[in-house]
């Protein structure tokens, strides 16, 4: 398991100024195209997302009041409540409103045919099935995290591949708080 904190993570500005990108992976890492990718995104206004055709996408509230998205004849879905993902497709030209001011999301992409990517909130333990990929990212509470023990906090994670040894990932909640999200990533059927 790979493990990361936000916090530490590279921000990088969008093109069109409405918000910052920290990676926290794109695999296969170093490649031109991705099979999947994992983010967390700070939006500061409101504006356009790119598209990413080919590509499904999952956003899930972290932090703040919320963002509407709106992609016309497609959807109209407001995300106000913090670890609830929302699914949709790349292809959609799609908006972004942000009704109580800035807001950051988790954002998990897969290349459509390739991968399939479920997000949920979780309380317990999670033990990511072999042959999966994925991220676990805390939203609060205390977490241990793969042989190693690795504690961690809100805003802190690990991510694995498909190829990543599957003894000893199983990722634990420590506190009564804990509350985390799972992205799983598996191959496409």
């Amino acid at each position: 398991m790979h493990p990361f904190d936000v916090e530490t993570l590279t921000a990088g500005r969008w093109r069109n100024g409405g918000g910052a990108t920290r990676e926290i992976v794109s695999w296969p890492v170093g490649a031109e195209g991705f099979a999947w990718r994992a983010s967390v995104a700070d939006i500061d206004r409101d504006g356009p997302f790119s598209a990413f055709p080919g590509v499904d996408r999952t956003l899930t509230l972290l932090a703040g009041d919320g963002v509407r998205l709106t992609s016309p004849g497609a959807f109209d879905r407001l995300l106000d409540q913090v670890g609830e993902p929302f699914g949709f497709s790349g292809d959609l030209a799609l908006s972004a409103e942000l009704p109580g001011g800035a807001c950051r999301v988790l954002n998990l992409m897969v290349r459509r045919g390739s991968r399939t990517a479920r997000v949920e909130r979780v309380t317990g333990t999670v033990t990511p099935a072999a042959g999966h990929a994925g991220v676990l990212y805390v939203l609060r509470g205390r977490w241990r995290a793969g042989a190693d023990g690795r504690l961690m906090t809100g805003g802190q994670g690990v991510w694995w591949d498909a190829d990543d040894e599957a003894p000893g990932r199983a990722v634990a909640p420590l506190s009564p708080d804990a509350a985390a999200l799972w992205a799983d990533v598996a191959p496409a059927r």
